[in-house]
């Protein structure tokens, strides 16, 4: 090939050089500009965070302690190497205490003494300042606290950005110009070598026989499509995560796949009642999360059918089409026996494995006859996964511990199946899941699976130490796997969320009309303040925990009797096993003991109301609350606190929320609490009902909108991508087999060449 300088590569070389160049000019003033900014958005960050870390420390030393302690302590703030002053003014903008740096110029009355923080510079001989300003009230004491950071780096910091940037730009255009042809040359020639060495690692050989380049161009396609779909969909940037963009990321990357859910649980009941058909959905967080998931996706979900007029509602196959009034999918209802469901539901599942993994200080019972139940019943999910998969290799969605045994039995059936196991509650760590006497059956299980997932990287881990523990395994960390029995299972944490938004705020009244229809319903005075909490009526949700803070709250101050009223929608659940029984009972009689304590005519206190709850129902109850209180003792996440949160498109209302529950490591702008300590508690629901509206609407803001990116949609395609990676890489070796016993003398001669 011939160069002229006429030559269209030399030519392009000199436009970049010149492009570098205007750059250079254009960019290094824009740098200084952006620079500072960063700079200054970094101090100011740096500002709220030493704000409160000592707002407790000044309140404290405003309402208590001398002003001597106030000023030591500041002095001993100020030896830090940014943090030039501090200062505080009181109500009547007096400053009452400053360390020796404050410049004398630096006035209270000059400073804003709005409600909100704010900040300013301050210029002085001896370079630029930044001033912050925080209102701070300890009692019937007002004040603002002044902070003076240094900002003199941030000239030192623009400096070396522009002299940094001016050489890497001068450096790019010298290169370009002395090796502009060689440097595309290399590059047409290293793409092809980078793209055979990519196939490779997919598990392709990386010889292409001659003649062959349309294969090989054909793979480069797909992989290249691949990528583009992952730069669109990795980790949800940018993307507006619906039923739609789901639906258009099974198109693209797995089309034609059939999808099967299997759960314990049914998303649609059908019960007899009054000598009628009555719809009832299940208060279930796997229920709420995946159904939206099953309406987008369609396909298949294969259910215990234990409604009392299920049977009446299939056609001959055991199916019928949801949801009723436009369906989507299809139901596959099994059935049980009654002797089944006690031991592989209530027993099995609910007196072992639920205990288990919540450690709620309620002993275990493991059963031989319970667990003979739970294998026959897996067994008998198996063969309905089978009779209903149209394709040799399709996805798989088995959920919970209801089926800790069905991956594997599936895998045995169905081999190129792609099986993710979702398990909806926390994972113990290894020493207390010991205690089961059929562990490594449960772990082997659980390995069928193509793809395990947990709802936090804890629960991952307890797995892996499980497994480590137990199990004849090879445990790669770093690609967080367990091979066993000749097959890997990637463990992955997916933390599962609500759809955005939720088909029941579509039906909601404004939030004023909730709260008028709520206060009405419960004979509530007009300036009553709402707390509410809904659940199934589970010891692992604290709602006993919940109740006695209320009660301590009361009893400490008095002055919220007759306006703090707290709303208890309790699902029944499980009540034919004898602890869920007498929970309930414990429940009422407290809720009765309260109400009796404190409560004054017809003011009551607490009202605990034992029933299903609609969804309607439950939404207008948050859109009418002033709080909502989620307690739990151990959770793996929660979906009650992101709804909460999804109905208060007012952004009003405060979060309170356990510790212990999942959702606590997404949703940081809760009041986080231990359900264990009573007083806190306490304290926490007042704070809560005294927030002002403003903090309020800053905190429900950030939560909305973490929600709204991190929904539902966003937990099935995470799952789903990383099912299509496996699939195609899984293709590309089955491919590269074929090839390798076609063209058996491929690679010695590659290797003479």
């Amino acid at each position: 090939m011939r160069f002229s300088l006429s030559h269209p590569l030399i030519k392009y070389a000199a436009i970049g050089v010149a492009a570098i160049l205007l750059i250079i000019i254009t960019v290094t003033p824009l740098m200084t500009t952006i620079v500072e900014g960063w700079s200054r958005r970094d101090v100011e960050l740096r500002s709220r965070l030493v704000f409160r870390s000592i707002e407790d420390r000044v309140t404290n030393a405003i309402s208590v302690a001398g002003s001597s302690e106030l000023t030591s302590y500041f002095e001993h703030l100020a030896e830090d190497e940014k943090l030039i002053a501090l200062g505080f003014c009181d109500e009547s903008g007096k400053l009452t205490n400053a360390t020796k740096l404050l410049p004398k110029t630096l006035k209270c009355e000059d400073l804003p003494q709005g409600a909100g923080e704010s900040f300013s510079t301050l210029r002085t001989d001896s370079g630029r300042y930044l001033v912050s300003v925080f209102p701070i009230t300890a009692g019937e004491k007002k004040g603002h606290v002044v902070l003076l950071h240094d900002l003199n780096f941030v000239d030192d910091r623009a400096r070396e950005a522009r002299l940094y940037l001016t050489l890497a730009l001068i450096g790019v255009a010298v290169g370009l110009s002395l090796l502009a042809t060689a440097v595309v040359l290399g590059l047409l020639r290293g793409w092809r070598r980078s793209i055979k060495a990519q196939i490779e690692d997919f598990g392709l050989p990386s010889a292409v026989p001659r003649g062959d380049d349309s294969g090989f161009d054909r793979e480069i396609q797909s992989l290249l499509s691949e990528l583009n779909v992952e730069r669109r969909y990795a980790e949800g940037i940018k993307v507006e995560w619906s039923p739609a963009t789901l639906r258009t990321l099974l198109e693209e990357e797995l089309p034609g796949t059939q999808v099967l859910v299997v759960s314990n649980r049914e998303p649609y009941i059908h019960n007899r009642k009054n000598g009628e058909i009555e719809l009832q959905i299940p208060a279930s967080g796997l229920v709420a999360a995946v159904e939206p998931v099953m309406r987008a996706c369609g396909g298949t979900w294969i259910a215990h059918g234990s409604g009392s007029a299920d049977k009446e509602t299939v056609d001959a196959n055991d199916r019928i089409a949801v949801p009723p009034a436009d369906p989507a999918y299809m139901l596959r209802r099994v059935w049980l026996s009654e002797e089944e469901q006690e031991g592989y539901y209530y027993g099995f599942a609910n007196e072992g494995l639920w205990p288990l993994c919540h450690i709620a200080f309620i002993r275990p019972i493991f059963r031989e006859s319970d667990w003979k139940h739970y294998v026959a019943v897996n067994e008998r999910f198996a063969d309905a996964v089978v009779k209903e998969a149209t394709q040799d290799d399709p996805i798989v969605l088995v959920q919970d511990y209801h089926f800790a045994l069905l991956p594997r039995m599936v895998r045995r059936r169905l081999p190129k199946a792609t099986i993710v196991t979702f398990w909806h509650i926390p994972w113990p760590n290894s020493e207390t899941f010991s205690i089961c006497p059929w562990r490594e059956e449960i772990i082997d299980g659980l390995l069928g699976s193509t793809i395990l997932g947990f709802h936090t990287q804890f629960h991952c881990n307890n797995f892996l130490e499980a497994t480590d523990r137990f199990m004849e395994s090879r445990i790669d960390r770093e690609r967080a796997s367990v091979t066993a029995s000749g097959m890997e299972t990637l463990i992955r944490a997916y933390p599962i969320s609500i759809e955005w938004p939720p088909a029941a705020l579509a039906s909601q009244a404004p939030v004023e009309q909730c709260r008028q229809a709520v206060r009405e319903r419960f004979s509530l005075p007009p300036d009553a303040v709402l707390l509410v909490g809904i659940e199934r009526f589970d010891y692992t949700k604290g709602i006993l925990d919940r109740l006695r803070a209320v009660d301590d709250l009361l009893a400490r101050e008095p002055s919220w009797k007759g306006r703090l009223v707290f709303v208890q929608a309790a699902a029944p659940t499980r009540n034919r096993l004898e602890r869920y029984s007498e929970l309930q009972e414990e429940g009422l009689r407290l809720a009765a003991e309260i109400n009796e304590r404190h409560g004054t005519g017809d003011y009551r206190p607490v009202e605990l109301v034992v029933r299903h709850h609609s969804p309607d129902e439950v939404y207008e109850l948050f859109r009418a609350a002033d709080a909502c209180i989620v307690s739990s003792l151990h959770d793996g996440m929660n979906l009650v606190a992101k709804e909460f949160v999804a109905a208060r498109d007012d952004e009003q209302g405060v979060l309170i929320l356990s510790s212990f529950a999942g959702a606590s490591r997404e949703l940081s702008e809760a009041l986080i609490v231990n359900p264990y300590d009573t007083s806190a508690m306490a304290s926490t629901l007042e704070r809560a009902l005294l927030m002002p509206k403003q903090e309020q609407r800053d905190r429900m803001r950030l939560m909305r909108e973490l929600i709204r990116e991190r929904n539902v949609y966003r937990w099935a395609a995470q799952m789903l991508m990383d099912a299509s990676r496996l699939r195609k890489r899984e293709r590309i070796r089955a491919k590269r087999k074929e090839r390798a016993l076609a063209t058996p003398r491929l690679e010695p001669i590659r290797r003479r060449a």
